[in-house]
């Protein structure tokens, strides 16, 4: 049986305050608060179809904006999958998701291969969601793309309504992220011809 694949980080800044815990291979779990309801609900959708556990407490200057504490967790939560999938032996590497959310369609793949790089496509002029601006959807990828050492593109390739487009992509990242993050009993040692990640 292979070891439990999880983390536990923290980083305080002087605008924000994240404690976040990782468990990898989990059932969907999930304990949220950022005070951003909606980036709750977003994340709460990553645990449940990721199939990971995670506990998010945020504690941000929401006040002033959401950039920072949607920004920060991205941070915390791609530093997380970094440290809880460890030197990535056995995984499978690679994972993608065609998303249907209502109107909206989406297409999200990940390759945790230690170079971060993200793409992201989306309409534009798309509307906030009760305050929470659709450009946080990028900005949070990118802190996780950077901090999990991920290449992820991400794209709504159409879509009318800001909440599906975001939904989308949430839910899109999770599928790739599970599929990526397995292990693949095929796979002897690390999935790449360089033999690291």
């Amino acid at each position: 049986m292979p070891e439990p694949r999880a983390a536990s980080l923290r980083r305080d800044t002087a605008e924000t305050k994240i404690a976040i815990e990782l468990k990898v291979d989990g059932t969907g779990e999930s304990q949220i608060e950022t005070g951003i309801p909606f980036f709750d609900h977003m994340l709460t959708l990553f645990a449940r179809h990721s199939l990971c556990d995670l506990k998010v407490e945020a504690d941000g200057d929401i006040e002033v904006d959401f950039h920072h504490t949607v920004e920060d967790v991205g941070i915390v939560l791609g530093s997380c999958f970094k440290e809880a999938l460890g030197d990535k032996r056995g995984i499978s590497r690679y994972g993608w998701a065609m998303l249907p959310m209502d109107e909206t369609l989406s297409r999200v793949a990940v390759d945790f291969g230690g170079r971060p790089f993200i793409e992201f496509r989306a309409p534009g002029g798309v509307d906030s969601i009760r305050g929470f601006s659709f450009s946080l959807v990028e900005e949070f990828l990118r802190a996780f793309a950077n901090n999990a050492m991920a290449n992820i593109h991400a794209e709504v390739l159409y879509g009318r309504d800001a909440h599906h487009m975001a939904e989308a992509i949430f839910k899109g990242l999770a599928k790739a992220v599970d599929l990526a993050a397995r292990h693949d009993p095929r796979v002897a040692g690390v999935p790449s011809t360089k033999e690291t990640l």
